[in-house]
């Protein structure tokens, strides 16, 4: 056998690179995008949302000073530092940024209401225990929202009327972008449309998307969807009667999510008169059933983003979601 002649240093280096690049390429390949939980804006229906933009911070602990620094129609950045108890609503203001400091900042006992606003941004709060009627979040009438990295929280130890949403979408409005929150133990999740009989105001409206959001033992209502128009990808559903419900003639596109230890992961066909339309696609459904009466026409968003696969989402979510985690 003929033997070959010892590699020069020059070829063990070459060898050695080589290699290390390959691996390289190999783990940048299994590694979860998880950079994206860090976006500084809107991904989905809400993008160009901008909230106060560039605007100086103010800082509040108390909830007289945030009433007055979220009113108004000004450009204005509201950071909430400690954990502030609310009864009923906090209305806020065109052109708002509300941010919570640190993982532990936020409200408890109530909600804050967009109504009739635009261009509306809240990230990093903790949410809990809205009583009804209050939700955790309301957006009413309004557009251009932004609501990314909270934790929404309640308990499953009262009737399921005790507490109000922990965030509901309704009255016509439009462009709203949900990312990497954390939605658990609640009887209703997330309600976009009110009411059976709002067609006039709620049809063309309520496109929303919701991604990289945690919904974990919240009962249903994840979201529930009239009229609108909803993308729901690469979001992580563990501990749910029924997930996903399209209906009164709603589109909804759910893609690359990940289901655990749940009922119905889509319907279409419950609670209302008319059914809504549903396209599943490169989801992990973990056992669920889906009840998919009519398949929808909503296939191709109308902007660019990208959808991991679902095999990562469950890794992404949980290391991305939630309050401090920006």
């Amino acid at each position: 056998m003929r033997a070959h002649p010892p590699r020069t240093h020059a070829q063990r280096s070459t060898l050695v690179t080589a290699c290390a690049a390959a691996l390289a390429t190999v783990t940048v390949l299994a590694v979860p995008q998880s950079a994206s939980a860090a976006e500084s804006s809107p991904v989905g229906f809400g993008a160009g949302t901008t909230g106060g933009g560039s605007a100086t911070a103010v800082t509040v602990s108390t909830l007289a000073a945030f009433k007055t620094a979220v009113t108004g129609s000004t450009a204005k950045v509201v950071r909430v530092n400690g954990l502030i108890s609310l009864s009923g609503q906090v209305d806020i203001g065109s052109n708002t940024t509300v941010l919570g400091v640190g993982s532990s900042s936020g409200f408890t006992g109530g909600g804050l209401r967009l109504k009739k606003v635009g261009n509306v941004v809240i990230r990093n709060l903790n949410i809990s225990k809205p009583l009804a009627p209050a939700d955790g979040i309301e957006v009413q009438a309004s557009t251009k929202v932004w609501i990314d990295h909270n934790s929404f929280s309640a308990d499953r130890s009262h009737d399921k009327d005790y507490y109000d949403g922990l965030l509901d979408i309704n009255h016509g409005s439009d462009n709203v972008t949900v990312s990497w929150n954390t939605f658990k133990d609640h009887f209703k999740g997330s309600l976009v449309g009110h009411s059976d009989n709002n067609a006039s105001e709620d049809t063309g409206h309520l496109r929303v998307t919701y991604h990289h959001n945690s919904f974990r033992d919240v009962y249903s209502r994840i979201p529930s969807l009239r009229f609108g128009t909803g993308h729901f990808y690469n979001n992580y559903v563990d501990g749910a009667e029924t997930a996903c419900h399209s209906r009164m003639g709603a589109q909804m596109l759910v893609e690359n999510n990940v289901f655990r230890n749940t009922g119905v992961a889509v319907t279409t066909n419950r609670s209302s008169d008319v059914d809504g339309y549903a396209n599943l696609r490169g989801n992990d459904l973990g056992g669920a059933a889906t009840e998919i009466s009519r398949t929808g026409s909503f296939t191709s968003p109308p902007y660019d983003y990208t959808a991991e696969p679902a095999s990562t989402v469950v890794a992404s979510v949980t290391s991305g979601a939630g309050a401090g985690k920006l």
